[in-house]
């Protein structure tokens, strides 16, 4: 991955800003073309520097002090690079100023944490019910990493296509050892989706830079789904069950299929969602919950 073109570092002065004759040093530090300056708290005479080096020139003992300096200045700011560089940190030249001061205090950039941070973010805007299909992609993630790399974790400058192509082959061959069914395609799809998301996420918070599924392309499978008669409908109907709990779940069913309802729509109705039509009969007036679209079927059990 490639997450810097261009990183420079060089010496200027302030002759603008002189005091007592002399002009104060500055760090320039370029990523990307993006330029900051900071103060090394070193002055030298104007005369006795060198604009092209950017050092100082003469043979006096205090500018010689001032070069080896500037060089331990060049070598921490160059470390500092490499750093963030191995903590797979977005360069930028306020992250080595702030490396360089010691003024860094934020954790390495790892799924994990990305991961823990779209969830935390998420669960003010997402159902719990469908937040918890969250956590079971975090669950195989940590799978697919203890057996893919052998460690718990993985910076994000990691993350790359092969990681989303590994990661698939590895869903496709999971063999559950509980209860649960293998995952089928469109199963699948359905986490790298949620991958995806959060991988969204990071480029925006600038903790990424490439996007590991921009060459990725997510692959449904068109599936058939059937449907009851009117003639099977009105026979689950007229069923009768002897245990209670069943027969509610019947209803539900059957008052889903007249309203076109979803289950979770359904059981957040009240009376206050009974409204009078134009027609004088009854409706009923709700919001989808996953799309947030108004929708409006008539009451199937309205006289």
């Amino acid at each position: 991955m490639k997450t810097v073109n261009t990183f420079g570092i060089q010496f200027i002065i302030r002759p603008d800003k002189l005091k007592n004759g002399k002009a104060p040093i500055y760090a320039r530090i370029t990523v990307n073309g993006e330029i900051i300056h900071f103060a090394l708290k070193q002055w030298i005479d104007p005369d006795a520097w060198d604009l092209r080096r950017g050092t100082g020139k003469g043979k006096a003992e205090s500018t010689k002090m001032i070069n080896n300096g500037l060089e331990q200045v060049r070598m921490a700011l160059g470390n500092c690079y490499q750093q963030l560089q191995l903590k797979g940190r977005l360069i930028t030249p306020n992250a080595i100023k702030d490396a360089f001061f010691g003024t860094d205090n934020e954790e390495p950039n790892t799924l994990s944490r990305l991961v823990e941070y779209h969830n935390e973010q998420a669960k003010y805007e997402l159902e719990q019910s469908t937040l918890k299909h969250y956590f079971v992609t975090q669950r195989y993630l940590t799978k697919f990493i203890e057996s893919k790399y052998r460690k718990k974790n993985l910076l994000l400058h990691e993350i790359n296509y092969k990681f989303v192509a590994d990661f698939e082959t590895f869903l496709r061959a999971h063999k559950p050892v509980d209860h649960q069914k293998p995952l089928q395609n469109n199963g699948i799809m359905k986490h790298l989706i949620r991958v995806r998301k959060m991988t969204n996420l990071a480029i925006k918070l600038e903790w990424m830079t490439n996007d590991p599924f921009k060459n990725y392309k997510i692959r449904h499978q068109k599936v058939e789904k059937d449907f009851l008669t009117q003639f099977e409908l009105d026979k689950l109907e007229k069923k009768g069950f002897e245990i209670e709990r069943l027969t509610i779940v019947k209803d539900l069913f059957v008052f889903c299929c007249y309203t076109g309802l979803a289950y979770v729509d359904v059981m957040k109705l009240t009376t206050d969602h009974i409204v009078t039509g134009i027609d004088g009969e009854d409706w009923i007036k709700t919001v989808r919950q996953k799309t947030n679209i108004p929708v409006n079927p008539p009451n199937p059990y309205a006289s």
